[in-house]
Order: C-alpha cells, then sequence, then structure tokens
C-alpha cells in the first residue's frame, strides 16, 4: 500500500511537471563536408600578384638577378571561378597595382590573368583568364539575403599560400560595419579565415557563393574566429556590372542630409522628430536639377 502510494504520488508530479523541451535534431548538418569541398574547391584558384619594389637594390651575387627579374613584391589571394570561360572574382586589394597575375587551380594548371574590372569602394575586382577554348569549373552566386545566424558556411581558399584549403564554421553575426568602407554591409563567420583567404568563396550548404572572404579581426595576424565576407547581395550585382559594362554604375541624388533633431522638428511644428534636411546639394547634381536646395526638409 505505501509503495502505491509512493508510485501514485511520482505520477501525479510527473503529470504536473512541465515536459523538457528538446531540440529536434538537425536534418541538414551533414556528417562530413567532404562531398561539398570535392565538388566546389576545383572552382576555387589561388591568386598571385607581383609589382616591382621600390626596396633597397640587392648587391653583390644577387645583383645579376636583380637586373634580369627585377625587384618584385608579391601577393597571395584566393578568388573563384564564375564562368566556364575563366571569369574569375577575387578582392581588388589581392591584385591591387600589380605588374603581373597568375592564377593556380586547384589540379595544379597555371594561368595568366588580365584584370577586366576592379570597384575600389566594395573591394571587388573581375579577372579573365589567358585561355582561349579551355572551359574551366565555375561556382554560382546564393542568396545571401536568406542566410541566417547561425547557418553552416564553408569557406575554400589560399591561406598563408597554403592552397586548396577547406574550412568550416557558422554564420556568427550580419550587417557588420567595419570601418572599411562606406558600403559596409559584412557577414561575420567563424570559420578560420587567415591572411591569404581574401578573395575566396564562402559557401552555404548548396554549394552556393553566399559571400567573398575579405577581412579578419585579428591582432596577431591569424584567424582569432572572426571573419569578414562581402554579401552576395552585394557582390553579385556589382561583379555583373564589371562584366558587363567594365564599371560600377550607381545612382546618385548629389545631397547631403542630416538628422532633424528635436528643437528642429518644434521649430517645423512637427509633433515628433522625423525626416532629414538637406545641408548641401552638389553643383551640377540630379538633386540639383530637380530644384532641391539647400535647408529643404525631406518627409518620408
Amino acid at each position: 500500500m505505501m509503495r502505491f502510494g509512493v508510485l501514485a504520488a511520482l505520477a501525479a508530479l510527473s503529470l504536473s511537471a512541465a515536459p523538457a523541451v528538446k531540440a529536434a535534431p538537425r536534418t541538414d548538418a551533414p556528417d562530413s563536408f567532404a562531398d561539398l569541398a570535392a565538388r566546389l574547391t576545383p572552382a576555387v584558384v589561388n591568386v598571385s600578384s607581383t609589382q616591382k619594389s621600390e626596396g633597397a637594390a640587392a648587391t653583390g651575387a644577387l645583383a645579376p638577378l636583380e637586373k634580369k627579374l627585377g625587384q618584385r613584391a608579391v601577393s597571395l589571394g584566393s578568388g573563384f571561378i564564375i564562368d566556364p570561360s575563366g571569369v574569375v572574382v577575387t578582392n581588388n586589394h589581392v591584385i591591387e597595382n600589380a605588374d603581373q597575375i597568375a592564377v593556380t587551380l586547384s589540379d595544379g594548371r597555371e594561368y595568366a590573368a588580365k584584370i577586366k574590372a576592379i570597384d575600389a569602394p566594395t573591394d571587388l575586382a573581375v579577372l579573365q583568364l589567358d585561355a582561349p577554348g579551355v572551359k574551366f569549373p565555375s561556382v554560382t552566386f546564393g542568396d545571401s539575403t536568406k542566410a541566417r545566424v547561425g547557418d553552416w558556411v564553408m569557406a575554400v581558399g589560399n591561406p598563408f599560400g597554403l592552397g586548396g584549403t577547406v574550412t568550416v564554421g557558422i554564420i556568427s553575426a550580419r550587417n557588420r560595419d567595419i570601418e572599411a568602407g562606406q558600403y559596409d554591409d559584412f557577414i561575420q563567420t567563424d570559420a578560420a579565415i587567415n591572411r591569404g583567404n581574401s578573395g575566396g568563396p564562402l559557401f552555404d550548404l548548396n554549394g552556393d557563393v553566399i559571400g567573398i572572404n575579405t577581412a579578419i579581426y585579428s591582432q596577431t595576424g591569424g584567424s582569432v574566429g572572426v571573419g569578414f565576407a562581402i554579401p552576395s547581395e552585394v557582390a553579385d550585382i556589382v561583379v555583373d556590372q564589371l562584366v558587363k559594362f567594365g564599371e560600377t554604375r550607381r545612382g546618385w541624388l548629389g545631397v547631403t542630409i542630416d538628422a532633424v533633431t528635436a528643437e528642429r522638428a518644434n521649430e517645423l511644428g512637427f509633433d515628433h522628430p522625423r525626416g532629414a534636411i538637406v545641408s548641401a546639394v552638389t553643383r551640377d547634381s540630379p538633386a540639383a536639377a530637380a530644384g532641391i536646395a539647400a535647408n529643404d526638409v525631406i518627409i518620408e
């Protein structure tokens, strides 16, 4: 009888207590990234650029070699092929001021490349491999707007010149402003990104490029788990225009605006601060042609 009472009490307790919430198992997390890496790595390339250096002249036994080759500074980075004809996307800072650019594929083939177009404000560059008639493996841009914090991502690149290196992690933040320029809107990831990964792709689990690895936060120069990638929602548009027009075509108004302060809102008779005030108008700009003038108030 006593045993029955204890069991009944335990049963009543189990019914009244809130059941433990158990997370559903992830169905989209792979047991291995090997198949994805094998499929995508052939389209990821190592980019090396050289430029004449203004360093001290060599002397002694090295002098004849310098006379023949010239002093050269070498920059190593990454890139990826977006068209079978050999169109490569990378960072502008990887090939900036380059005299020569060489691109090496994962199978060891090396080709000379020429700069097709650059967009310095977004740090993007498009190269063309010098390989007429050759069909290259390629990848495509995905939709970074659908990427969520916590999603798996895979980075492939050329850290420290090692080539063909695959790292995985998650999207750890979005819309990061790292004060790199006026178009800052970076994806932050904890996938290991190091020097030489610049210009390489950040893939989602579908194998689409949702970011271009561009910068790291580090006090040592090595990965500390905070890397930044240009989102494909920006890169795709810029790269498309660079390929089609050889430049980025951006709309502009030609105005400088300030926020409406509480004091200014009171002067204007607003019940609360809203809209913006035009503080300056650029001469011969679309805004000037439309008749917008300094001190105009723009209300949403």
